[in-house]
């Protein structure tokens, strides 16, 4: 049974009212329903609490620039004490308290070969006048630079290139070392591998320099 009352509605027993004119019905629709399953003022307090992300904040960082938790690497400070550092000499014979040029100085490569080759052609006319033949130039260019550098220091070719022959303190080779030289030195390759200094293998086995005069 159905009827009407006054300005209302009535259909079995319940009463649903007409909403008045200029009055809006602020309750949200049946069907707004947000992702987390509820309605309303719950669905916004609901997403506050576990919805949106929280914002990180950044980790302080310590004084000088590297993050916490970072080992920062810094170069060892120069103290200019270093054991391992060596000295390079600026000119052949400053490591021996040799002058740089002049007399006293350690004699060039140029001079000493110059001299070497004018010994070696002094040999073999000799060896040509005694034997004729040349095959006796390399005994007596042995002769002549063990004789003449264990007495004086200066071969012929020395003499006229104007270099000489000494121990490092200065003295006279000496027959021993005289010996000792003179037996690399025939053998061509080792007296060319010369140090700093210039002095060759020969020089440094029989403690040697060659300086000009």
């Amino acid at each position: 049974m159905a009827g009407a009352r006054g300005t209302g509605l009535v259909i079995l027993g319940s009463r649903i009212r007409r909403p008045e004119p200029g009055r809006l019905d602020n309750r949200p629709a049946a069907s707004s329903m947000a992702p987390n399953g509820y309605r309303g003022e719950v669905a916004r307090k609901s997403r506050n609490r576990g919805g949106a992300p929280r914002a990180r904040t950044a980790p302080a960082r310590p004084a000088g620039g590297a993050p916490a938790g970072t080992a920062q690497l810094t170069a060892p400070a120069d103290t200019g004490h270093n054991p391992e550092a060596k000295k390079t000499s600026a000119y052949p014979g400053e490591g021996l308290g040799l002058p740089e040029r002049g007399p006293g100085s350690i004699a060039s490569m140029g001079r000493r070969l110059l001299a070497l080759l004018i010994d070696w052609l002094l040999c073999t006319a000799i060896a040509y006048w005694l034997t004729h033949s040349q095959f006796w130039t390399i005994a007596v260019f042995a002769v002549e630079d063990y004789v003449l550098t264990a007495l004086t220091g200066c071969t012929v070719g020395k003499r006229l290139l104007g270099i000489r022959v000494v121990r490092t303190d200065g003295s006279l080779v000496g027959l021993r070392w005289a010996l000792v030289r003179t037996a690399i030195l025939l053998t061509v390759v080792p007296p060319l591998l010369t140090d700093r200094d210039l002095r060759g293998l020969h020089d440094r086995a029989s403690d040697t320099m060659v300086i000009r005069l």
